[in-house]
Parts: structure tokens; sequence; C-alpha cells
């Protein structure tokens, strides 16, 4: 039950940014499920491995590799997909209590949570570019073989 609340809930809040973000309306769906989609994987896998950096990595490949998949499909930019797609796993709690713990003179548990802050959005950036990587050398290899 917590598994259906937690997507429809991250479906809600990625077309909600969808609207905040002026993308088109016949996006916002497909915007709201490529966040689920990333959220659940998210969830699954933190779930299970307890490593919140990995699952990050991985719904973010998840969400920038489908994300460029559709842009192609329905000749949107790739922007539209992943920004939105990407908004759930941002860890702004995470930098909130690590802000507030620096206020309050907890050097020890803020430089922690700031860590974690500093890894999850690095995983963030990672997934995007490997996507991006992965994107080019499949787009390649595609061009070689029409060309032979």
């Amino acid at each position: 039950m917590a598994l259906i609340a937690q997507a429809i809930t991250s479906f809600l809040a990625t077309g909600a940014f969808g609207i905040i973000f002026n993308a088109p309306k016949e996006t916002l769906v497909k915007c709201g499920l490529i966040g689920m989609g990333g959220w659940v994987i998210y969830y699954l896998l933190e779930g299970y491995t307890n490593n919140a950096v990995f699952a990050t990595l991985s719904a973010t490949v998840f969400i920038a590799v489908l994300s460029q998949e559709l842009a192609k499909f329905y000749k949107t930019p790739v922007i539209i997909f992943s920004v939105a797609g990407i908004i759930p796993l941002v860890p702004g709690g995470l930098a909130y209590d690590s802000m507030r713990n620096f206020v309050e003179n907890d050097y020890n548990t803020a430089i922690g949570l700031a860590a974690k802050v500093l890894m999850i959005a690095g995983a963030i950036a990672f997934g995007l570019v490997f996507s991006e990587v992965i994107n080019q050398v499949i787009r390649k290899i595609t061009q070689n073989k029409v060309r032979t």
C-alpha cells in the first residue's frame, strides 16, 4: 500500500512541477509518469539496498534515458521530461536538515548530511551525463550500421 501512495504522490508532484515549469499540456501526464517511474525505482532500491546514492543514480539513468526516447518520439525538448522527472529525487529535505544542523552548531551531523546531499546531487548529475553518453554511443553505432 505504501508503494501505491508513493507512486501516486510522485506522479502528482512531477505533474505539478511540469505545470510550474510551463511544460506543454500534452506532456504533463508523460512527465508525471517519468517522475513516478523514477521515484518507484528509487524507493524500491533504497529500501532494499539502504543506499540512497546508488538508488538515485539508477533512477536518474532511467529518467534520463526514457526522457531522451520520449523527446525523440514526441519531437519535444528533452529538458521538459528530464527536469520534471528529476524533481522527486532532489534532496531538498536533506539539504534543509544539513543547514539547520549547521545553524544549531551540530557540525558533525551537519557535515555528514551535507556530504550525503553532495553525493546524491553528484549522482543526479552523473546519471544525466551518463545517459547522454549512452545515447551518443547508440546513435554512432546506428549511424555506422546505416553507412555500411
